[in-house]
């Protein structure tokens, strides 16, 4: 226990921000309290409260936590791609496996974003998903432009069906009590989606 009452304030922050993130997986993140992250960390809220003035900074450190992991994830998945609906492909696929690794960055997203008042990490969220629409788009626009695309598709339209469908896949996924298996149900999502916006290729199913 002294060890870890005696970590260096970035780890301890780390180790808040992940707490969080599992936390939200288990329950409802608008009723997570201070007491449940101290208690799972086994510290006392007066040491959370060393690392963080608040517990919208928690929340604004989890957001910042997630955003920049998410969008690590997705680029380094679509760099290795070879045409854009393979970059595509590669993001959505290795967003999903994100979410199964941690399902409650979902939860936690999602309630930011039910907030009645903006918040500062609210509005990390709004922005955290509008960086994630422009690189869609940039991908789009690349595919629009080698003629993968369907012509006259709305590539903003596109961009927020591409969320929709990591967006419908969570929702089923907690219906079904089953987020692991987000994995194996990615590549059929994807599929659907992609023959939304390719272009014909000559009758090919």
């Amino acid at each position: 226990m002294s060890q870890r009452q005696h970590l260096p304030a970035d780890e301890r922050r780390e180790r808040t921000v992940e707490t969080v993130v599992a936390l939200c997986g288990e329950e409802d993140p608008a009723t997570l309290t201070t007491g449940r992250i101290a208690s799972r960390m086994g510290v006392t809220q007066g040491a959370l409260f060393r690392h963080f003035p608040n517990k919208e900074a928690i929340w604004e450190a989890v957001v910042a936590w997630v955003a920049e992991r998410v969008m690590a994830r997705v680029g380094a998945a679509a760099e290795g791609a070879e045409d854009p609906l393979q970059a595509l492909e590669a993001m959505f696929l290795a967003h999903v496996a994100f979410i199964a690794e941690h399902p409650g960055v979902p939860r936690l997203l999602m309630g930011q974003l039910q907030q009645p008042c903006p918040t500062p990490a609210s509005r990390m969220v709004k922005g955290l998903l509008a960086t994630y629409r422009q690189r869609l788009a940039g991908w789009l626009e690349e595919g629009q432009r080698r003629g993968q695309l369907r012509p006259g598709l709305d590539l903003d339209a596109a961009a927020a069906q591409f969320i929709g469908c990591l967006q419908g896949l969570v929702l089923q996924a907690l219906i079904d009590g089953d987020v692991a298996g987000i994995v194996d149900r990615g590549p059929a999502a994807f599929d659907l989606y992609r023959h939304g916006i390719q272009a014909d290729r000559g009758g090919e199913a």
